[in-house]
């Protein structure tokens, strides 16, 4: 195979359940260890790294060595797993962004090219007046489409407080249909 097979190669979409799964199996295994740890403390507090011999070098007496050892391992074990499961998490996530990024830039250009074609919504109000010097004279932030002297414009609105009424500066009134 050559190197830009490999580079060109599709890695496989990734869903949202495929996440869930994914986390609901480190949900599962952070259970596990602690189910795991619960029993090192009912073993005499020992925990991961406890003395499991006395003093004098002999195994304790108040501790079953085969259940705590097997503990540990099995922490071990589990840790292992779930530094792997939370790397797969981090690369789906990864790809379900990527996918979700892919789709929502397709349908921005889908609706560009659908937005040239098809004809605009037909008004539902009239704008009769623009005071001077209100939010909707000068024209920031809000995004409106309308109609001026019979061409279509489109304009940022920031509706905010000013010396004039309302928030706009201009009236509206709803056109009879």
């Amino acid at each position: 195979m050559k190197m830009t097979e490999v580079n060109n190669a599709v890695e496989p979409s990734v869903t949202e359940e495929d996440v869930r799964l994914l986390i609901k199996r480190k949900e599962e295994i952070e259970e596990q260890i602690k189910a795991y740890y619960d029993m090192l403390q009912a073993q005499g507090g020992v925990g991961m790294d406890g003395p499991l011999v006395d003093v004098e070098g002999f195994p304790r007496a108040d501790v079953d060595l085969y259940k705590v050892r097997t503990a540990r391992h099995s922490i071990s074990c589990l840790q292992n797993d779930h530094k792997a499961i939370m790397v797969e998490i981090e690369e789906a996530l990864h790809r379900l962004h990527a996918t979700a990024r892919v789709r929502h830039e397709k349908d921005e250009t889908k609706m560009e090219a659908t937005e040239q074609s098809v004809s605009p919504p037909s008004p539902f109000a009239l704008v009769d007046a623009v005071t001077q010097g209100s939010p909707a004279f000068q024209a920031k932030s809000l995004r409106v489409g309308l109609f001026r002297n019979g061409q279509e414009v489109h304009l940022n609105l920031t509706p905010r407080n000013w010396s004039g009424r309302g928030l706009l500066g201009c009236n509206l009134v709803p056109l009879q249909r």
